[in-house]
């Protein structure tokens, strides 16, 4: 375990989501080298203990690699989080992309399971925008959103210790469990409020939005515009440094989202038998199940 006390306040943990941002929407491109350790202790208001330490847990994410004297490059923005047009036929998919499609539509209808809302958050916000600018002006959004249940024992993150005392180690994954809680309740009211907003200001004329937990601890995540297209992926299990937001550092196992693989697959309206039309016939029978009959049942 490795356990360290910096800026009180959370202010690392702020500057850990900040560039985690930064690198998703392109600011900080792949290739690049993010500004150097001074500068980013300047900017935020932290100390290079705390600028070293969120680097080390983008590095363990996989965003960075880090070397002495040469800063710290970005190497892997998530694949999921990239918004420029990809073609049609590609079977990696980007979730950004996805989104920008369906939001395309004159009616949006998707379903989403996941274990935490943190990356549809940011690409709802982004069409949000959109709309606003009156690139796109979709008549109805509708979106279900199934969660893991809070009763759910997850088996991730857990803290990776050298302890004999399992009261420590107990105690070690309920802090994480609940920091993982807190970044699911965040950005699940905040996309709540941005597309509730659309309908209030008056530039979506319906918006439903419904999140329901089932008990069930996600091995995947799962998209689908609703019986026309769909990404799946499977969550990462690493080994990486936790930043806490009380810039607690601690070493656990975990699953990453931001970086993983998703495939794409659409509906051959053509061929109800062709491999795309029964993986979206399938995954779409098994989100209404859980939907109607299972949700909210833990």
């Amino acid at each position: 375990m490795n356990v360290e006390r910096g800026d009180g306040g959370g202010r690392g943990f702020a500057l850990l989501e900040t560039l985690r941002a930064r690198m998703a929407d392109g600011r900080y491109p792949l290739g690049s080298l993010l500004p150097p350790q001074r500068e980013l202790a300047e900017e935020f208001d932290v100390s290079r203990d705390t600028v070293q330490r969120v680097l080390r847990e983008l590095k363990s994410e996989g965003w960075i690699e880090s070397r002495q004297g040469s800063g710290s490059r970005v190497v892997k923005p998530p694949i999921h989080s990239t918004t420029q047009p990809q073609a049609t036929p590609r079977l990696r998919a980007a979730l950004g992309s996805f989104i920008s499609r369906s939001f395309a539509q004159r009616v949006v209808q998707l379903d989403v399971f996941t274990l935490t809302s943190e990356s549809l958050d940011a690409h709802i916000r982004l069409q949000a925008e959109r709309i606003r600018l009156k690139e796109i002006s979709p008549e109805h959004i509708e979106l279900r959103m199934m969660l893991p249940a809070e009763s759910v024992q997850l088996p991730y993150p857990q803290a990776k210790v050298e302890s004999d005392d399992l009261r420590d180690v107990t105690e070690l994954n309920r802090v994480l469990q609940k920091r993982l809680r807190t970044i699911t309740e965040r950005h699940t009211a905040s996309l709540h409020a941005a597309l509730r907003d659309l309908e209030t200001e008056g530039l979506v004329p319906s918006v439903r939005v419904d999140i329901q937990e089932i008990p069930l601890a996600p091995a995947f995540k799962l998209y689908l515009l609703r019986n026309t297209e769909a990404l799946l992926g499977p969550y990462e299990l690493v080994r990486r440094s936790i930043l806490l937001d009380d810039d607690t550092d601690i070493d656990a196992w975990d699953v990453l989202g931001l970086g993983s693989t998703l495939t794409r697959h659409v509906n051959d309206d053509g061929d109800p038998n062709s491999t795309g039309s029964v993986f979206i016939e399938s995954w779409q029978a098994w989100f209404d199940e859980w939907w109607h009959r299972l949700a909210g049942t833990s």
